[in-house]
């Protein structure tokens, strides 16, 4: 049973309820009471300010690259992109000379030359040079039509055959092609790469193109491009001359 003196007053095991009154201020709006000092921040306006500065940053990027898209403001370039300069001097010409030569067959030659110099009884990591070098060149067959003697041209009396005697053609100087060429490998030793960096020799390379060369001149003589610029000579003129009206036309060749 309860005491008289306990009749009126609250319970103090449980806490008081909201009112109608409290639950109508709280749809009203009315602000939350302040946080205690305890109480942790809130971090609204911290996100909200991030989202702020990004947005900013995207609109900024996106302004400055149409801008740039309608040509208004110069190219962004490397400011240390590589730069080349031309300090060539004009080409100077020297001498013409007139041609009457008939080319007849050209030959494409690839050679791999490997070559090494060094000394003896030195170590080749301190004094050796060997380079392997691919060349590729070409080489011209042709029949000099300037060297064609007097009475070399024989017409019969009724004009219906001819006979033609021809110096014998000749291999022109092998054209090392640059483009096609490279260094595939190389070595060199310690007193070597010294002296390269003391005094380089620009023109180091020049006894591997010449010997590169030497092997191709060598390849095309034994590789009957002269036969076949005789026998595309030939054909060439019994050609023309046929459709001449000349109904019997023969070519022979002086020896070389």
């Amino acid at each position: 049973m309860a005491r008289d003196g306990d009749i009126n007053e609250p319970t103090r095991e449980f806490p008081d309820y909201p009112t109608s009154e409290s639950l109508r201020d709280r749809a009203e709006g009315s602000p939350d009471p302040d946080p205690g000092p305890g109480a942790p921040a809130s971090g609204g306006g911290a996100a909200r300010g991030l989202l702020w500065v990004l947005g900013a940053a995207a609109l900024a990027v996106v302004v400055l690259l149409g801008v740039q898209a309608t040509g208004l403001l110069p190219d962004f370039r490397n400011p240390f992109a590589k730069e080349q300069t031309d300090r060539s001097q004009p080409p100077l010409l020297k001498s013409i000379r007139d041609l009457s030569r008939y080319v007849a067959a050209e030959g494409n030659f690839q050679v791999v030359v490997d070559v090494q110099n060094d000394r003896r009884n030195v170590p080749d990591f301190l004094l050796n040079e060997r380079t392997l070098f691919v060349g590729a060149g070409r080489v011209e067959a042709y029949v000099d039509f300037t060297k064609i003697a007097d009475g070399a041209v024989v017409v019969s009396e009724d004009g219906k055959s001819a006979e033609i005697k021809l110096p014998a053609p000749q291999l022109g100087e092998t054209d090392l092609d640059m483009d096609k060429s490279y260094v595939f490998a190389e070595q060199r030793g310690l007193i070597n790469r010294l002296n390269d960096l003391v005094a380089g020799d620009p023109n180091r390379q020049q006894q591997v193109y010449k010997l590169a060369e030497d092997r191709i001149t060598s390849a095309a003589r034994d590789s009957g491009l002269t036969a076949r610029a005789e026998e595309n000579t030939r054909k060439m003129l019994e050609g023309l001359l046929r459709s001449l009206g000349y109904e019997k036309v023969t070519v022979t060749y002086a020896a070389p």
